[in-house]
């Protein structure tokens, strides 16, 4: 029997790139998924190749459309998650003075403000029932500065900061807590990307990773013994 089996998750981010991916091989292990994202018709196109997924469809820059996302998942999974991770995002790519409030808001707002929110929709049942998982998709700009990053880094610095925090509370309770920082990854986010990074190599150019590098990262981290808790696992391009 696969280690998950029985479980159940929410995926933000599920119906492409990373997210999708994570929630089928969540899905494979006989994990109940819960897949969340903005648009619903690749959401259930998505939720329609995986056994038993619930498409949940929700904003995450939108704390009342996160509110009532997670009162459904609570309501259909009756209580938390067994996992809980957060992938989806947002990034553009802008030099301070090129990027607009409205940019810089949505990307806090997306990439910061909705994790938390789901967070601390579930959090309090994990750690009255002492156990739970949750994992967070950060970035290497989650601890290296780039050109162009300024709002990306804040918001995934800011990322960091929760899991940190997280992990400093979370000792001892029976809820884990894991961040999986990956090197730029070849998803739909690159595709409109064409800035140049100070030594002139245009970003799209760099050497990517695949997504399926990054779930299985996840998976690796979500599979230990309940004693382990896989703090953080760093990926870069050999």
């Amino acid at each position: 029997m696969a280690p998950l089996s029985g479980r159940t998750a929410v995926v933000t981010g599920a119906s492409r790139g990373i997210g999708a991916g994570i929630a089928e091989a969540l899905g494979g292990q006989g994990v109940r998924v819960v897949l969340v994202a903005r648009t619903e018709a690749k959401l259930k196109e998505r939720a329609a190749r995986i056994k038993g997924s619930i498409p949940v469809t929700c904003d995450i820059s939108d704390p009342k459309s996160v509110e009532r996302a997670t009162k459904l998942i609570a309501t259909e999974l009756k209580g938390a998650p067994d996992i809980l991770v957060n992938n989806a995002g947002v990034f553009s790519v802008g030099v301070a003075e090129e990027t607009t409030s409205d940019v810089f808001i949505e990307t806090i707002n997306t990439n910061l403000i909705g994790p938390f929110l789901f967070v601390r929709a579930f959090l309090a049942e994990m750690k009255e029932r002492k156990r739970g998982h949750i994992v967070t998709i950060g970035s290497i700009a989650d601890r290296t500065i780039f050109s162009g990053n300024t709002a990306y880094s804040a918001a995934k610095f800011g990322l960091r900061a929760i899991h940190e925090t997280l992990r400093a509370e979370l000792k001892g309770t029976g809820v884990r807590t894991s961040l999986i920082s990956p090197a730029s990854t070849d998803t739909e986010l690159w595709d409109t990307v064409t800035i140049t990074d100070p030594v002139g190599k245009p970003h799209s150019t760099r050497p990517l990773l695949d997504p399926d590098d990054v779930v299985g990262a996840v998976m690796f981290a979500l599979s230990q013994p309940e004693r382990v808790n896989v703090d953080e696992l760093r990926l870069s391009h050999s």
